[in-house]
């Protein structure tokens, strides 16, 4: 007797808090949905402006030629400015030109640690995508298994309505779950090889200009 309560009780609490999720997963699997769609538009707008702007590895040998027949550290800036890195590779670039009065050793070090910390705001930006390519199919699974309960429920008391309810409810979480994770995974795949491919253009910048300078 005194154990079937205590089931009883453990029921009624794992079911409470389970359909007490529900609202919140669905929220957050909305907000997952609509970030990743979000930021899918934003890489198509990249995407086009990365081939409008043609930066290939032709431009980056034209650009570390030009940096190598230099004469001073103000005609190198002059050609960083005019290039078509991002404005936060033009700064990394500007200072390093502008440490003329370190040493050798502690020029060399600070560009190695700009560079990384270049390495490490890409990863940031990444983050949240990497968040939802993992995270949506798990809070997707949350809000297609809540509404079972309700379902099975219903459908012991031979309400088809209500359970064609529910059953809605869990497979458009698991779809939108899925969608947001594919989205996600996606832009984080396609970026992550960008921004490699800018950091390893910045890397080879930096050196090409301790070696002019």
């Amino acid at each position: 007797m005194v154990i079937a309560t205590i089931n009883d009780i453990l029921n009624s609490l794992l079911y409470g808090i389970s359909q007490s999720l529900l609202i919140p997963v669905l929220i957050v699997l909305l907000a997952f949905f609509v970030y990743a769609m979000v930021h899918l538009g934003i890489l198509l707008s990249d995407y086009y402006y990365r081939r409008k702007i043609k930066f290939d590895t032709k431009y980056l040998i034209d650009l570390v030629l030009s940096l190598a027949d230099c004469n001073g550290s103000e005609e190198i800036t002059q050609i960083v400015k005019e290039s078509k890195l991002s404005d936060s590779h033009k700064g990394v670039l500007t200072t390093i030109i502008n440490s003329s009065k370190l040493g050798r050793e502690s020029r060399e070090s600070l560009a190695r640690k700009m560079v990384e910390d270049e390495e490490i705001l890409a990863a940031k930006k990444l983050e949240k995508t990497d968040i939802i390519a993992k995270i949506a199919p798990a809070i997707g699974l949350m809000g297609t298994l809540i509404p079972l309960g309700p379902g099975l429920a219903a459908l012991g008391t031979g309400d088809i309505q209500t359970l064609s309810q529910h059953l809605i409810i869990a497979f458009g979480a698991a779809v939108i779950g899925m969608a947001a994770a594919a989205i996600g995974f996606t832009i984080s795949k396609i970026k992550r090889r960008w921004y490699e491919e800018e950091i390893s253009t910045l890397d080879t910048l930096a050196e090409s200009i301790l070696e002019t300078l």
